[in-house]
């Protein structure tokens, strides 16, 4: 999938080692805004699922973003592991990841998509809110987490 000049993005797994690579990084970020309790990744199982989405964005063959899309429920999905390095950020490589993730999730017959941010991420909130995102009160893991913003978004 190639969305803008020279930033492809492509379907990868989550512990690929470029995977493994942004993972780390986007935890590193986390940890500088938020206590290690307030993380949510992606569970041993969802790694596991052959039905789990995962994308890396590339450009010019290095790896700097990815973002993941997993099953919630019949209908529903949930982005995960939403990530930019912070180099390449502003360019639109976020926005683009979250449209190839849509793409996927209207293929896979989901009608809504859910996700969680923090609170400390101005940046991410802003990015949800103009792709048509609205906050929801926070569901499952993220229900009693001081720092979760949950948003949702019907489909097309």
């Amino acid at each position: 999938m190639d969305y803008l000049q020279g930033i492809v993005i492509r379907f990868d797994r989550s512990d690929s080692d470029d995977g493994r690579r942004l993972i780390q990084r986007l935890d590193e970020d986390l940890l500088q805004r938020y206590p290690a309790i307030a993380i949510h990744g992606l569970h041993p199982q969802d790694v596991a699922d052959p039905n789990l989405t995962f994308l890396v964005a590339s450009v010019d063959g290095q790896a700097v973003g990815c973002g993941a899309l997993r099953y919630l429920e019949p209908g529903v999905g949930e982005v995960k592991r939403m990530f930019v390095l912070p180099e390449f950020r502003g360019r639109g490589i976020a926005r683009q990841i979250l449209m190839a993730l849509e793409s996927t999730a209207q293929e896979r017959g989901y009608s809504t998509l859910r996700l969680e941010t923090g609170t400390r991420q101005p940046e991410a909130i802003g990015l949800y809110r103009s792709a048509g995102y609205g906050e929801i009160p926070c569901f499952g893991e993220y229900a009693d987490d001081q720092f979760s913003v949950c948003f949702e978004k019907r489909l097309p």
